[in-house]
């Protein structure tokens, strides 16, 4: 087990999608090769769903601690001692519960180092609400959690688009696009390329809030008086920024193939697009804290909870992006924790030169 990451998973709502796609994932053994899966929750529960699914091949072991986890077995660590009755595809507060048990152990065990990363199944925003969770999804939770600022990165095997404003309403949208607001975001997504995905010398997009990116202040103003003097001052301090482009014709060309990444200025410009491309294989990475998280990009779709027809193929990938980002960001700290000094040219003297 220690030379294999050690994989945290927070089980979601369980009366959604979310305890189905994670025992689909690990149900192929050759996921065990490369991670230790440590899922937070309870092994009652977890058996209940095994035997809705019929999955009678499959086979879970009950933890009490970390150290108790093995690295050839799916690890079940009781996260409650009461016996939960499931609901599958009920909107109901025990949903919301035991989700928030499951999440708040599983990062308690990441801020200990007792696992290397965490993947999230799906909550439900709403019966998640309490008086510990007053947060629009778990970006906002870990960044309050963690060290750093958050940004909510899409990632797909041809794309990756963080966004500007998250989780807030359409009409304050523009009231948060702010110049400094763009340069954090364009510099959280460009170390993050570097860091989390191995590119050198990131080229970034940048799309305006408005349609035809305001058409030179025909259609709004924020392009000039916000977007593009924030991306004058990325220019200054050496990133490679480009833009604004107006979103519907990036998308709708081959553009999006000459970047690294993409910075939207709200959730839908980016999400719509990037799902409409990307759903089914795509993965919610939080970029720009001191931990690696990754959730599949489906909700906890509770129409089809229970009824094994779930796919788990968005959850999968954001098990690989969590290992993966793990690996690269190990490396990248190796290569930067020492750097080599190089020591200034001595001048030669006028006396010798000539």
């Amino acid at each position: 087990m220690s030379s294999k990451l050690k994989l945290g998973v927070s089980i979601g709502d369980i009366n959604g999608i979310g305890t189905e796609v994670i025992l689909k994932t690990f149900r192929d053994k050759r996921m065990l090769d490369f991670c230790t899966p440590i899922i937070f929750g309870d092994f009652h529960l977890l058996n209940q769903v095994k035997k809705t699914l019929h999955f009678d091949d499959l086979s879970l072991n009950k933890i009490q601690s970390i150290e108790m986890a093995k690295g050839n077995k799916i690890n079940v660590l009781n996260c409650w001692k009461e016996e939960v009755k499931l609901n599958l595809g009920q909107n109901n507060a025990d949903g919301g519960k035991y989700a928030l048990t499951s999440l708040k152990s599983a990062n308690k065990a990441l801020k200990n180092g007792q696992i290397d990363a965490l993947v999230t199944a799906p909550i439900n925003k709403d019966n998640i609400q309490s008086d510990d969770f007053k947060f629009p999804g778990h970006t906002e939770f870990l960044e309050q959690e963690h060290n750093g600022k958050s940004l909510m990165l899409m990632l797909s095997d041809t794309l990756r688009i963080g966004v500007v404003t998250g989780h807030i309403p359409l009409e304050k949208v523009s009231k948060h696009i702010s110049t400094d607001a763009i340069l954090e975001k364009l510099n959280t997504l460009n170390q993050s390329l570097k860091q989390d995905f191995g590119i050198r010398k990131p080229k970034i997009a940048v799309l305006g809030l408005n349609p035809h990116a305001g058409d030179n202040g025909v259609i709004g103003d924020e392009e000039k008086k916000t977007i593009i003097p924030a991306l004058q001052k990325a220019e200054d301090e050496g990133l490679l920024v480009f833009g604004p482009y107006p979103a519907d014709g990036f998308f709708g060309s081959n553009k999006r193939q000459a970047f690294d990444g993409v910075l939207a200025m709200y959730h839908d410009q980016g999400l719509v697009p990037f799902k409409t491309l990307s759903f089914g294989n795509g993965v919610n990475f939080t970029a720009g804290l001191d931990i690696v998280r990754t959730s599949p990009d489906h909700g906890t779709a509770f129409d089809i909870a229970g009824k094994n027809q779930a796919q788990e193929s968005s959850f999968r990938q954001a098990v690989y992006a969590a290992c993966d980002v793990f690996k690269k960001r190990q490396e990248w700290q190796r290569l930067n924790s020492n750097p080599l000094k190089i020591s200034p040219k001595k001048e030669r003297s006028r006396s010798k030169v000539e």
